[in-house]
């Protein structure tokens, strides 16, 4: 995993504010914190949301190698009671890789909430640290509590209606959220037998780490958040040699969704029969199979000299993807997959 100087300011794009235009963006988004003792500090991350008045329109997510959106600043949340998805990244990266997404959920009526994880995330990441996949669900559940406290946010959650969704390393935190349990001995025969290019376990080895001297007890326990009523994984990883029992305690709503046809998913990734298989331990699960696509087609849409830019950089190829590839097509293919297995468009309950 390569990051540049150029990718990193990329990944933590933010904010910039302009005029009025002639359609104002329908949703809304905000800073926002959440307190975590189990860091010992406050997670930092955004809200996006079913806009109601005010606000300003700003641009997000915009950066030389990303295209980004408009939403409002600030803006009022609309009225009544809507669902909430807590957003997960990938390892290494950024809560607004996945602003794209957490937009488009929030236009098809979902509060979305995604906070930057200790250890693992864009600016703070270490290897050790970021194996301690527990703190990701518990970062999620932190950010629900703040959540339901929030004087503007709390009052329009449908607390009955709250998933978890993710991309990467984040698929397994919304998984483990929902239930799935880990196995360190299952995933440390998986990278005692990965090949060379199976990036993570490659890093782990450079970095030094053995799998065999961390806990299992932590690592294959159950952090599920009963708050939580489905789950959705983009090509998720760290699901090797899981099965049934421990996928076990997972709700019924669940969704799948892989990225490219065989040729193109990454060994670390792929669920499917000829990958880990972990979609047969899952057999309620919506599976969606995305392609042409691969890994990095759900990071955010690419301007047309991202690609060269990285290049000189020596970057990561986010910006490349299979021949035929509509980002912008795997994209909306993926929210509709989410909002469509939530049941986002459902009619909202009014507020007391």
């Amino acid at each position: 995993m390569t990051r540049s100087p150029l990718l990193l300011a990329a990944l933590g794009a933010t904010f910039a504010v302009h005029g009025a235009f002639a359609s104002e963006p329908t949703i809304g988004t905000a800073s926002f914190t959440a307190p975590a003792p189990h860091h010992g500090a406050d997670l930092s991350g955004d809200v996006f949301y079913p806009a109601g008045d005010g606000g300003d329109v700003a641009r997000v997510a915009e950066n030389v190698v990303f295209h980004g959106f408009d939403a409002r600043l600030g803006a009022s949340p609309a009225e009544g009671r809507h669902p909430v998805v807590l957003l997960s990244h990938g390892i290494g990266g950024h809560v607004r890789s996945l602003a794209w997404l957490a937009a488009g959920l929030a236009e098809r009526g979902a509060i979305v909430v995604g906070v930057g994880h200790p250890g693992s995330t864009f600016g703070d990441f270490e290897h050790e640290r970021a194996l301690d996949h527990w703190t990701r669900a518990q970062d999620l559940s932190a950010a629900l509590d703040a959540l339901l406290a929030h004087e503007t946010f709390g009052p329009h959650v449908d607390s009955a209606r709250i998933f978890a969704a993710g991309f990467s390393f984040g698929g397994f935190t919304a998984l483990s959220l929902g239930g799935l349990r880990g196995d360190l001995a299952a995933y440390t025969a998986f990278c005692a037998n990965a090949a060379p290019h199976v990036a993570h376990c490659r890093e782990l080895r450079e970095a030094g780490i053995d799998l065999t001297a961390r806990a299992a007890a932590e690592w294959d326990a159950s952090y599920a958040d009963p708050r939580v009523v489905g789950v959705a994984a983009i090509d998720p990883g760290f699901h090797a040699g899981l099965t049934a029992v421990h996928a076990a305690d997972l709700p019924e709503n669940v969704v799948l969704i892989g990225l490219g046809d065989e040729g193109e998913r990454l060994v670390a990734t792929d669920f499917t029969p000829g990958g880990s298989g972990f979609s047969a331990a899952v057999p309620q699960a919506r599976v969606h199979m995305i392609a042409p696509a691969n890994h990095f087609s759900a990071l955010p849409l690419c301007k047309p000299e991202g690609a060269a830019l990285l290049a000189e950089e020596g970057d990561d190829p986010v910006c490349t993807d299979p021949p035929g590839t509509d980002r912008a097509a795997v994209h909306a293919a993926i929210i509709e997959a989410i909002a469509t297995g939530f049941m986002l468009d459902e009619s909202r309950p009014a507020m007391p």
